[in-house]
């Protein structure tokens, strides 16, 4: 059952009412096959990188990562793609009793994302709280649209993105509090790569993620990010933020040797997917107001020729 045909047999649940149409509850309870195809389409539909990293992965799990992305991926455009705060926060509480359901009364979900997501959860024994905490950071989205500085993004990042590595350690049959810490380095650093990578983008939604702190301490201003007005101070603060980014993220890259290969070449493609996407900021001169910097189609193609590489040798050992 695919994102469309699930619409094409929705109902207008009350709870879900305002949603992207593809996302609403079908009107019968998929299977489990169903549930699952419907998670593995939004991955590769919604989602390039994730489609191809999951491919370093074993195949048994890699119906695990897709529900786990599947849910992440509503939540989000739970929060994102509807016309009004109170709108977003009533959905996101809907996803949220759904998540409850799916923990306690699992047979009664209906949402392929639940179908499939509870297949994980009682295959690896995943904690409800970092499925909450990602509605959490969902939920300050539609409410805070400042953030003073590294800290209060760092706090913002625990919920927004490390679960997000958190859960696929523990698919990946890894618990140890020390491997996650170093994915927590990995999961904030490529939050905060994408902040910068998306400095206009994200005023233009109302929302301005670069740290009021250094800007003043580096003598930048909303209005120069309002007016694209690149000035040597927004070079410097972005120069900055680029090199503190690039440490946290070199920080985390020591967890490829506490992994098996297979999770290790995924996680090392996505480090270096977030080491480009600082490169190319720095390759525009940290310029992020003139233009969105994006990772180039060959450099994309020599990431993926790395990782296909280090799993074919780690193969042939």
């Amino acid at each position: 059952m695919t994102p469309a045909a699930a619409s094409e047999t929705a109902i207008v649940d009350a709870s879900l009412c305002g949603a992207p149409t593809e996302y609403l509850t079908p009107a019968e309870r998929p299977t489990l096959a169903e549930a699952n195809a419907w998670c593995r389409n939004l991955a590769r539909t919604h989602y390039e990188n994730f489609h191809v990293a999951t491919w370093f992965l074993p195949k048994s799990v890699r119906p695990h990562f897709e529900s786990v992305y599947a849910y992440c991926r509503v939540s989000d455009d739970l929060g994102d793609e509807v016309d009004d705060a109170a709108t977003a926060l009533r959905l996101l509480d809907a996803w949220g009793a759904m998540l409850d359901e799916c923990f306690d009364t699992p047979e009664r979900s209906r949402h392929p994302v639940f179908v499939a997501l509870h297949e994980t959860i009682a295959a690896h024994d995943l904690p409800r709280e970092l499925f909450q905490d990602l509605l959490a950071a969902f939920r300050l989205d539609q409410t805070k649209t400042r953030f003073d500085s590294i800290a209060e993004l760092a706090d913002y990042s625990r919920d927004s993105a490390n679960p997000v590595g958190r859960l696929v350690l523990l698919v990946s049959g890894y618990r140890a509090e020390p491997v996650a810490v170093l994915s927590d380095k990995i999961c904030t650093a490529l939050q905060l790569a994408n902040f910068w990578q998306d400095v206009v983008e994200d005023w233009e939604r109302g929302r301005r993620y670069l740290p009021g702190e250094l800007m003043r301490r580096f003598g930048v201003t909303d209005e120069d990010i309002a007016t694209r007005r690149f000035t040597p101070e927004f070079r410097g603060l972005m120069e900055h933020l680029v090199s503190y980014t690039r440490n946290l993220l070199r920080e985390g890259t020591a967890i490829t040797q506490h992994v098996d290969r297979e999770l290790a070449t995924t996680l090392d493609l996505f480090g270096k997917g977030g080491e480009s996407i600082l490169d190319a900021i720095k390759a525009q001169g940290f310029d992020t107001l003139k233009q969105r910097p994006e990772v180039s189609k060959l450099r994309k193609a020599q990431l993926l020729a790395g990782a296909l590489w280090g799993k074919l040798s780690g193969a042939l050992q």
